[in-house]
């Protein structure tokens, strides 16, 4: 059976570097266009596997793998995270914490962290920022296991003196951690990923331990359903020429165009029609490209709502939310 690519989402205090490091993964520059550098809306980035194989060739060789890819989400904080996970259903099947390497674990770190325990999301580290430790020397683009090497003593020195803290720190948190290289059981041992979001060291890295703990944890969960589909609205906004759309992530069965739909709102739920099911170049961000699902839309939405072409399932997800103490799924 097919499977699907895992829904990722990163996560972290602000400045940390969440978007520079979605903009390491797909050469772009998202961030630079965005108020005060700081994310404003949420928005997804489908990464291929013929681009991980690309940029993660030093490090993987001829390994080949069945995950067809990751689909990425970045966060505006800690907030909307919680309203995607608990009205979306566990859309994320994976998650990166990023953490600035000089500043450690700061209060929306804490927070993600909660949040993570609560929906039981597993998630990786990414120490950003490696390059701002005196006297580091990068390499453009270049696996953090072989830029290390090019390192001077006391450079490494320092570099350790500050993932040990940080390290310690997670500790305190419950959290035990390693660097991702010197795992032996995954399991029981959250992976740290050093990386430099601006100069793309360690993203290799990082990219690689994605698709290889999807490959090894997630598959049974990533098998494409043929049933009805379910999905997260992630953006509500007016496309030209298509109207008022819906950018959204299907994360279980098949929606096709003409389907009746069900939508979340912050109302009773509301029927509606697909008009146009639109998908973004791979690497693009959906929300800089047209939008996923072209939906005629007259009512308020938020993101994390749901949606989906079950209207029966739709009429238990509402009850559910609008009643948290029901078990899911009923």
């Amino acid at each position: 059976m097919a499977i699907r690519q895992p829904v990722v989402s990163v996560l972290g205090h602000v400045d940390h570097g969440k978007t520079k490091l979605l903009d390491a993964i797909r050469g772009t520059s998202v961030q630079a266009r965005e108020a005060g550098a700081i994310t404003q809306h949420i928005g997804a980035t489908e990464v291929p596997i013929d681009h991980i194989y690309k940029v993660c060739g030093p490090l993987i060789g001829k390994k080949k793998f069945d995950v067809p890819g990751l689909l990425f989400i970045d966060t505006p904080g800690h907030h909307s995270f919680i309203t995607l996970r608990a009205r979306g259903g566990s859309l994320a099947d994976i998650a990166v914490l990023v953490i600035d390497i000089r500043e450690g674990i700061m209060p929306q770190t804490i927070e993600s962290i909660k949040i993570l325990r609560q929906y039981k999301t597993p998630f990786i580290i990414a120490l950003n920022k490696v390059d701002t430790i005196q006297g580091w020397i990068p390499e453009k683009d270049e696996p953090f296991v072989l830029n290390e090497r090019k390192q001077q003593d006391h450079t490494i020195a320092a570099f350790n003196d500050r993932l040990y803290s940080i390290m310690g720190d997670l500790s305190t948190h419950g959290i035990s951690a390693d660097r991702y290289d010197r795992i032996d059981d995954f399991t029981r041992t959250v992976a740290l990923v050093p990386i430099s979001a601006k100069e793309g060291i360690g993203v290799p890295d990082l990219l690689l331990m994605l698709i290889g703990l999807a490959q090894r944890f997630l598959e049974g969960q990533l098998k494409k359903a043929e049933g009805p589909g379910r999905g997260t609205i992630l953006e509500i906004k007016e496309e030209k020429g298509l109207g008022k759309t819906l950018d959204m992530i299907l994360y279980s069965g098949v929606l096709k165009q003409g389907d009746t739909v069900a939508l979340g709102t912050r109302g009773a739920p509301v029927i509606t029609k697909v008009k146009a099911i639109l998908k973004p170049k791979p690497l693009d961000e959906i929300m800089e490209s047209l939008t996923s699902a072209g939906i005629e839309a007259h009512y308020s939405y938020d993101a994390g709502m749901f949606i989906c072409n079950e209207v029966m399932w739709c009429a238990l997800e509402y009850a559910r939310t609008e009643r948290p103490g029901m078990p899911a799924g009923f």
